[in-house]
């Protein structure tokens, strides 16, 4: 009786490691990470040869990526792919990635002149987009511009627009027709080791542009191109911006700023670790000679190396293009910090602070900044500008 006893027990502990032992493989098999799908864009008739309108193809990958429960990639192989106007949208049911090995390629601009926007991204989160080329094959409209008037006004090669937790990393743009990238309206945006590039005088041509977007970093590229490597517009907040060699362009750009009478403001703006090389402008902040409401503050500059930058560090409130501005400029422009900048100016004067007479700019903190101009100190000039010593 005892015997039957132990082993009726036995039997019993047996039975309950025996499901201890199913029960965490099946707990650790549930919290096991979720495969990812991978859709290739050749799988949905994309062709890599750089003359098939490829354009069907790449939204088909898309909303299939869009609907997966299961995070996705949506995967370009090598080869040229021709896009026209390619518009992906939605919110989607997981994180998308999207790999591109290949380069995507634009029509030309006599194509693009209907929409405003060649790749865009609007209303989505959680997207990322490592490697690949980007040719907005510009250069027949730049010559156009140049030449003629009434040329189309061009597409920008690649904008985020309501747009959240994005991730640029590796991503090669050239000779975009208009801007090359734009986040807009978005926030949680990192962009990664960007290399832009285009004609030194090509028009509008801005390298990166952010505007009305917040928490956005920008660093490990290089942007040489015909208009700002970097522009900042209205309603950008916590925006840093860290190693970026620019040149040729019109360097890191504030503004314009005041174009409309009512305008949000930009603050919280880190440049760092930059080097302008036979740039038009290093670093600029411009507001428009009207009567708007706005302001720029708290922006800091540091670790900056220039060398032969026309206009080193300058500020303009007194921007008007068309020549239709009788007002002074609204914009408030206060704590302003410039620190560690050295290097060479192109031309004598390597400080200009031209501030607006109806709102003087304040806060202005100048530390260990040497430029120079023909192996001598370069000039400064300051309007309006109240420097904290």
């Amino acid at each position: 009786m005892a015997n039957l006893m132990v082993n009726s027990v036995s039997h019993i502990i047996v039975v309950i490691i025996i499901f201890i032992f199913f029960f965490f493989c099946i707990k650790t098999s549930s919290a096991s990470p979720t495969s990812t799908r991978t859709f290739n864009v050749v799988h949905y008739g994309a062709k890599p040869d750089g003359l098939t309108d490829s354009t069907k193809a790449f939204i088909a990958a898309w909303h299939e990526a869009c609907s997966s429960i299961n995070p996705a990639t949506i995967y370009v192989p090598v080869g040229k792919f021709l896009l026209h106007n390619a518009v992906f949208q939605g919110k989607c049911k997981n994180n998308i990635s999207i790999r591109i090995e290949g380069t995507l390629v634009a029509p030309p601009y006599k194509v693009t002149k209907f929409f405003e926007n060649w790749v865009l991204f609007e209303g989505v989160n959680g997207v990322s987009i490592f490697g690949g080329i980007l040719d907005g094959q510009g250069a027949s409209l730049w010559a156009c511009k140049k030449s003629h008037k009434g040329c189309p006004k061009g597409a920008t090669t690649l904008r985020f627009k309501r747009s959240s937790n994005i991730e640029l990393n590796g991503v090669t743009s050239v000779n975009s027709q208009l801007y090359h990238i734009v986040i807009e309206e978005s926030y949680n945006v990192k962009v990664q080791g960007a290399k832009v590039s285009a004609s030194g005088d090509s028009p509008n041509t801005d390298g990166i542009h952010v505007q009305l977007s917040k928490d956005i970093t920008i660093f490990d590229s290089r942007i040489a191109t015909g208009d700002d490597c970097i522009s900042v517009g209205p309603g950008t907040t916590n925006l840093w911006i860290e190693n970026i060699a620019c040149g040729p362009g019109h360097g890191i750009s504030i503004g314009s700023l005041g174009k409309e009478l009512k305008e949000a403001g930009v603050e919280d703006v880190t440049v760092k670790s930059v080097r302008l090389s036979g740039t038009k402008n290093g670093l600029r902040i411009k507001t428009w000679g009207r009567p708007s409401s706005g302001y720029a503050r708290n922006i800091h500059f540091q670790n900056v190396v220039m060398n032969k930058v026309k206009n080193p560090i300058i500020i303009d409130q007194q921007y008007c293009p068309d020549k239709h501005c009788p007002h002074k400029s609204g914009i408030k422009i206060s704590e302003i910090t410039y620190e560690n900048i050295h290097g060479t100016s192109a031309t004598k004067v390597g400080i200009m602070l031209d501030c607006s007479s109806e709102q003087p700019c304040s806060g202005i903190r100048m530390e260990d900044v040497n430029l120079t101009y023909e192996d001598k100190p370069a000039q400064a000039s300051c309007i309006n500008a109240n420097i904290d010593q």
